[in-house]
């Protein structure tokens, strides 16, 4: 069987350093905000071409302290409309309900899946306050045409870059377009922890301070709370992982998007729609996700064949329990996209052999 993601490979090419870096951290005995988060802030703030990186506990949490923060500094106020994708994991949108906030959906561009700028315009209120492009699957979203709709309507831009680190459109990259932004490296990102763990980027210096405060039980100075905050801090440990895998990250990009081609340029089946990237370095290939009529079908054909896959995402957010009060809207293209979408195996381990055999049996569906 072809893993749809081999985790355990993945790491086993960082084993020794990893080994070291748990040394490093366990002989500290430092384990929370120490040095190794001091570090990995300043070299992920550096890689991002940011003035601040901060570490949080995951990505949901990154999204939900930036909009608490906004919050506390006046700029929105509980109530307010912030524009998401329709087309998006959850956790984008419930960054938005945990702050009671109102998340309006926007429905995506069927080529790209990403926020289509041209529907945005149309959606905004005299409530609306900010827009959260989601830079889905690793591309990332048309962010010229974003910004120039926000400074129009003085709205703020935070991007949901979880799954594109390291995207580059006009040589600037994910999480430095946006007022801010939210990372995620859970273990299946491209750039990955091993375990759960997130991170904030911005250039904005007051928001960068709240933040801090936010995610340290409101504080700046111990037992002295500014706000009523929360406990999202990244530990001295997996920002220690976090600080090997950043060294070769660019490196993993571009043997996924070597893949990613093969892909784009091989698979030639007129019955699998390819996803297209507009720019090369835009696109970082998180996720390599085609479309297909008869989704089951094709799935099952790959699993005879010994090719695992995953679906990224199953079913939208206006059709989830959780946001029931959306039951009766409809985003036609979301539901499409979401009936029939399908992610292939892709990741920097993925062999020469297993690349061939997993075009060829797509070719022979």
């Amino acid at each position: 069987m072809i893993p749809f993601l081999d985790l355990q490979k993945i790491n086993a090419t960082y084993k020794q350093e990893l080994i070291q870096a748990f040394a490093r951290v366990l002989d500290s005995g430092w384990y929370v905000m120490g040095t190794e988060l001091n570090q990995f802030e300043t070299d992920f703030a550096t890689y991002c071409g940011t003035k601040h990186a901060i570490g949080v506990a995951n990505g949901l949490d990154a999204l939900t302290l930036i909009l608490k923060a906004y919050i506390q500094l006046g700029v929105i106020q509980e109530g307010d409309e912030i524009l998401v994708p329709s087309n998006t994991y959850i956790a984008s949108i419930l960054a938005v309900s945990a702050t009671n906030l109102v998340p309006v959906l926007v429905e995506p561009d069927p080529k790209t899946f990403n926020i289509a700028p041209e529907l945005l315009q149309s959606k905004i209120t005299p409530r609306t306050k900010a827009i959260l492009p989601v830079h889905l699957y690793g591309q990332l979203c048309d962010m010229p045409a974003i910004l120039a709709i926000a400074k129009k309507n003085h709205l703020l831009v935070i991007e949901d870059s979880a799954q594109a680190h390291g995207a580059i459109l006009n040589h600037q990259k994910a999480g430095n377009w946006g007022d801010a932004a939210g990372f995620s490296f859970y273990p299946g990102k491209n750039l990955g922890a091993l375990g759960d763990a997130g991170a904030i980027t911005t250039n904005n210096d007051a928001l960068a301070s709240c933040i801090r405060a936010l995610l340290n039980y409101g504080s700046h100075q111990k037992y002295h709370n500014t706000y009523k905050g929360v406990n999202s801090r990244l530990d001295e440990l997996q920002a220690a992982f976090l600080g090997v895998k950043l060294k070769k990250l660019d490196s993993e990009t571009a043997l996924k998007r070597s893949i990613a081609l093969r892909y784009q340029t091989e698979i030639t089946n007129p019955k699998i729609l390819l996803p297209q990237a507009n720019n090369p370095l835009a696109h970082v290939w998180h996720l390599f996700v085609v479309r297909t009529e008869d989704r089951k079908a094709f799935q099952d054909y790959l699993k005879t064949n010994q090719i695992e896959t995953l679906i990224h995402y199953p079913v939208p957010p206006h059709q989830q329990e959780a946001y029931k009060e959306w039951r009766d809207l409809r985003f036609p293209v979301s539901e499409k996209i979401h009936q029939t979408v399908l992610s292939l195996p892709l990741s920097a381990v993925l062999t020469k052999p297993e690349v061939d055999r997993i075009i060829c049996v797509i070719n022979a569906y």
